[in-house]
């Protein structure tokens, strides 16, 4: 390539190969024609605003972060699962691995994710369906029984009590003996998201910035690799947001988070690299693709210009994805396939660095085996069969996808304009505090899905099966869909109770109040709740002590 940009992007492509950063590969088509690993202009100088396209592996990343794209190491296959009992979640984590899954994704019960445990009068009817029960760190040793911790990435969905969970995990992998200081993985911890879409919150956003922060400070002082905080605009987007308002919500979440580490002294170049996002891949197939696209240019930018990041590393911005939800229908469940298949190509063409692909019973239940191997194997399909991992951002230099990318970025930046007006202080952390408290952010979101809603009504936007081309076949019924057992509630809530008998009570209930005290100073928490989960403290009795310190909230009245 003669350009000037080309000729960058080929010396960092020339030093990956020297030092055996690319894949053992044939990077020809099915034809056999041999193909460049990234593709640019003749003359970048006729392309206007090339910069802000540029190649591979250069600033501001549009088009992916690594010079050698998934030539030199492809996504992560990260299949998201949990159901029933820490055992029965074991069982499916073998078989995905197994099968050849990279990584491991947990799903955890709604009373975990609202931090309780599962003889709470509260959790009566949920435990174990919609997620996997996680009571105390035993738990966690049986879910990652014959799983080395050390050796495989693992991602956690969970927010409200993330830091308690993470803590059992940490004690989890202690007890198999790993290095804590070489555990790698994500936990999601993004509780901006949760007032804003999800909805799962344990206190006010203030005391849950204080773990985050806490959080931060501790993995960057003792487990560098892991990513303590996945910045989640996948449960935005199943809210009913558009593409532009989740990029928009989910980035400026992200920079509140840099304003927080920062807050805490932390070394930007140092903590940045620790935080990871989570995006929808929705089924408009280009749209999705710019956005993924327009996130890492606007993140690279920010992170330069307005918070001081130099290095590249601390620039870029790496994603997990998950195809869409609210996508999948109960009409014509086979045709859930499709939708995946396409949603997942988006996603890699817009180059994520991991991917769950939705099972096509999922609308209706938690994944069968069955339909979670179909799921597993969509994505190998598309890793080994059509050739996309053999050229970096194939997409990028169209005018369309790049008029999107723009496009995306343009609507986004009057969002974040609009979040810092609302604030006091000129941060991105007061506005959406604001938009929050306000109930804002809930108004857009509802307004977008109420346009949507009527377009579908209207016949304006189409869904096979659903507004067009229905047929008469109620197919869902015949699926063998996954069932959780009532025994099993009832299994956990009997293992709880012999573990509460079988601990020393004294010193659980002395390590929680210990954990408290430790929250009315400015020392660090994580080290006093590892000591609580260590004693068997279960995970409802650290969050209702919490609690009870730093009061409950209830989200202001919108409709």
């Amino acid at each position: 390539m003669g350009t000037d940009a080309g000729q960058r992007w080929q010396q960092r492509y020339d030093a990956a190969l020297v030092a055996g950063r690319v894949r053992d590969a044939d990077f020809t088509t099915l034809s056999g024609v041999e193909v460049a690993p990234a593709y640019g202009p003749a003359d970048e100088s006729t392309v206007e605003n090339f910069e802000r396209i540029g190649y591979p592996g250069e600033f501001p990343f549009t088009r992916g972060l690594h010079a050698t794209g998934y030539r030199g190491r492809a996504w992560t296959i990260r299949q998201f699962a949990g159901f029933g009992n820490a055992k029965q979640t074991n069982e499916r984590y073998r078989m995905i691995l197994a099968e050849g899954g990279g990584g491991l994704s947990v799903a955890f019960d709604m009373p975990t994710l609202m931090g309780r445990d599962s003889d709470d009068p509260r959790a009566l009817g949920e435990v174990g369906h919609c997620g996997v029960a996680i009571d105390t760190a035993a738990d966690m040793d049986v879910l990652f029984d014959g799983i080395d911790l050390e050796a495989t990435t693992t991602s956690m969905t969970i927010s409200g009590p993330a830091v308690p969970v993470f803590c059992m995990y940490l004690v989890a992998a202690e007890r198999q003996g790993a290095d804590l200081g070489k555990l790698n993985g994500t936990l999601q911890t993004d509780i901006f998201k949760e007032y804003i879409a999800q909805k799962e919150w344990l206190f006010a956003p203030e005391p849950h910035l204080r773990l985050i922060g806490d959080l931060m400070e501790y993995c960057a002082e003792k487990i560098p690799a892991y990513k303590p905080i996945s910045v989640s605009g996948y449960h935005i987007r199943e809210a009913g947001s558009t593409a532009a308002q989740e990029l928009a919500y989910t980035l400026a979440d992200g920079f509140a988070y840099v304003e927080l580490g920062l807050s805490r002294g932390l070394d930007i170049e140092q903590f940045a690299p620790g935080l990871s996002f989570f995006f929808d891949a929705h089924i408009d197939f280009f749209e999705e693709i710019a956005k993924f696209r327009a996130a890492r240019r606007i993140w690279a930018r920010w992170l330069r210009d307005v918070y001081g990041a130099t290095t590249d590393k601390a620039q870029q911005l790496r994603f997990h994805t998950q195809t869409a939800g609210v996508s999948l229908t109960a009409q014509q469940p086979d045709n859930n396939i499709v939708r995946t298949a396409i949603e997942a190509l988006s996603a890699v063409l817009g180059g994520t660095q991991s991917l769950h692909t939705n099972a096509l019973d999922e609308v209706l239940a938690l994944p069968s085996a069955k339909a979670a191997q179909i799921a597993l194997r969509t994505q190998q399909v598309i890793a080994e069969e059509t050739g996309v991992m053999n050229v970096a951002d194939p997409l990028g230099g169209s005018w369309y996808v790049e008029a999107l990318t723009d496009e995306l970025e343009r609507q986004a930046e009057e969002i974040f304009a609009r979040i810092k007006d609302m604030g006091t202080d000129g941060t991105m952390t007061s506005g959406i505090l604001r938009g929050i408290e306000d109930g804002w952010f809930t108004g857009e979101i509802a307004e977008a899905a109420f346009v949507y809603q009527r377009a579908l009504e209207k016949g304006e936007k189409k869904v096979v099966g659903v507004n067009t081309l229905a047929g008469s076949v109620d197919a869902h019924d015949k699926l063998d869909i996954l069932r959780v057992s009532h025994q099993v509630e009832i299994d956990q809530k009997a293992e709880l109770a012999a573990r509460r008998t079988g601990r020393d009570d004294e010193a659980a209930r002395a390590a929680v109040a210990r954990m408290v005290e430790v929250g009315r100073t400015e020392q660090n928490m994580v080290p006093a709740m590892l000591d609580a989960v260590r004693a068997e403290a279960t995970l409802g009795e650290i969050c209702d002590a919490l609690r009870a310190e730093w009061g409950t909230y209830t989200e202001p009245a919108r409709f």
